[in-house]
């Protein structure tokens, strides 16, 4: 378990950039900051509406620097990045069923987004990058559980996508020596993450009594809280030895679809009807049948591992869930 006391994390008073800042992770990873004593400038998309995501909602909104701009817009990134010590970089486009949709606007932001931030990270001398992959980048599991050395399989655009990011980070490593590690958190889930992935879109529609429409129940992945997973990445941005790494954030457990349907019915008490739906099937071999992680690199190089279990990670999502019924619509449930 994870002792945050001994956080090998000396980031009081230092000036971190987040990219993706407003999104789902990137606002735990922002107040997670701040509550370390960290500067924190907040890398936000802009939009017509000058809003900044869940940070708007955020306690620590007073006490951040928030700047709008484009990832794949390399002047507003540069500008983001200078006078920061340190950047994580979390901002990406993530909706897999999207990317089959508009696969471009998936290498403008996350390759050449990503290619923005290193570029500007080599120029204004940082001395790291945390950079933030995905274990969609895998494809199903060939072998279980998945170390880093696991082949690279485009899946989906989306993945394709990343994985392009993810070299560019270990080339910009291997040619310049930029200081950056590259983390493959596993399926990341808690409060504040969008009703269309599928423990938010089980759990909307479980309290709206609404019947709930998934497409393949028999995948597996290997969920961690949110919590533990920015743990992970506080931790990365200052632990020695890692630059060049690749790092995987998982806890080593597999829950299918279909037990995770189990475990949302234990949570919120409500015998929801499920519905297996074509249309929201993956294309043909595009679905990702299986995900585990092997996360051992990380408890020996990050001296991190998961604290929060399945479970409790269940509620604590149900309840912020009910707490904030406004903000989900049960019919935005996963495709």
């Amino acid at each position: 378990m994870s002792d945050r006391s001994a956080d090998p994390t000396p980031l009081a008073g230092r000036k971190v950039l987040v990219t993706g800042a407003g999104g789902f992770i990137g606002s735990h990873v922002v107040e997670r900051l701040v509550e370390l004593g960290a500067s924190v400038r907040a890398f936000v998309r802009y939009t017509s509406h000058g809003g900044a995501g869940w940070l708007d909602r955020s306690p620590v909104r007073g006490e951040i620097e928030v700047v709008r701009g484009d990832l794949a817009d390399r002047d507003s990134v540069d500008a983001a990045v200078e006078g920061c010590d340190v950047a994580l970089h979390l901002g990406a486009l993530i909706a897999i069923p999207y990317s089959y949709q508009a696969p471009e606007s998936y290498v403008r932001t996350n390759i050449v987004g990503t290619l923005n931030v290193l570029q500007a990270a080599r120029r204004h001398g940082l001395s790291r990058v945390v950079h933030v992959s995905t274990s969609e980048v895998y494809g199903t599991a060939q072998v279980a559980p998945m170390t880093e050395a696991h082949p690279l399989v485009g899946q989906s655009p989306y993945s394709a996508s990343k994985i392009g990011a993810d070299k560019l980070a270990e080339s910009f490593h291997l040619s310049f020596q930029t200081p950056v590690v590259t983390l493959r958190p596993f399926n990341t889930f808690g409060p504040r993450q969008s009703a269309r992935a599928v423990i938010p879109a089980l759990i909307t529609q479980a309290l709206a009594g609404r019947t709930v429409r998934l497409g393949d129940l028999r995948p597996t992945r290997d969920f961690v809280f949110v919590a533990d997973t920015v743990e992970g990445f506080v931790r990365a941005a200052t632990a020695p030895g890692v630059e060049g790494r690749t790092i995987h954030l998982g806890t080593g457990v597999e829950t299918s679809i279909a037990e995770l349907i189990d475990k949302v019915r234990a949570v919120t008490g409500s015998d929801f009807e499920v519905v297996e739906e074509a249309q929201r099937l993956r294309p043909s071999g595009s679905e990702v049948m299986r995900l585990i992680a092997d996360a051992a690199n990380a408890r020996d190089q990050l001296g991190w591992s998961p604290s929060v279990p399945l479970e409790e990670g269940l509620r604590r999502t149900v309840a912020f869930i009910r707490e904030n019924a406004d903000l989900y619509r049960p019919e935005e449930y996963a495709v």
